[in-house]
């Protein structure tokens, strides 16, 4: 997946342990873990914002693009399921 969690390096620098900030942010060590861990198929922005307040930081500092290999510049671009060229 293109998006990276980057939660791990937010929490070294505030030297916080996971427990502590799933407190904070009001949810599970464990659905932290997954977020954490670049498992999970979405956030709510409310658990953006609390993320955000507890580790007194931006959200591009905990979530940031980058492209896969098929998507780096000079790639072919991906054809699209069931696309066909134009003749």
């Amino acid at each position: 997946m293109p998006i990276i969690v980057d939660i791990d390096v937010m929490l070294a620098r505030r030297k916080m342990a996971v427990g502590t900030l799933a407190e904070l942010v009001g949810i599970t060590p464990a659905n932290l873990s997954i977020l954490k861990n670049g498992r999970a198929k979405a956030v709510r922005f409310s658990t953006l914002d609390a993320l955000c307040q507890a580790l007194a930081c931006q959200p591009g500092d905990l979530l940031r693009w980058a492209p896969e290999e098929s998507e780096a510049p000079g790639a072919a671009p991906a054809e699209a399921p069931g696309a066909t060229n134009p003749v």
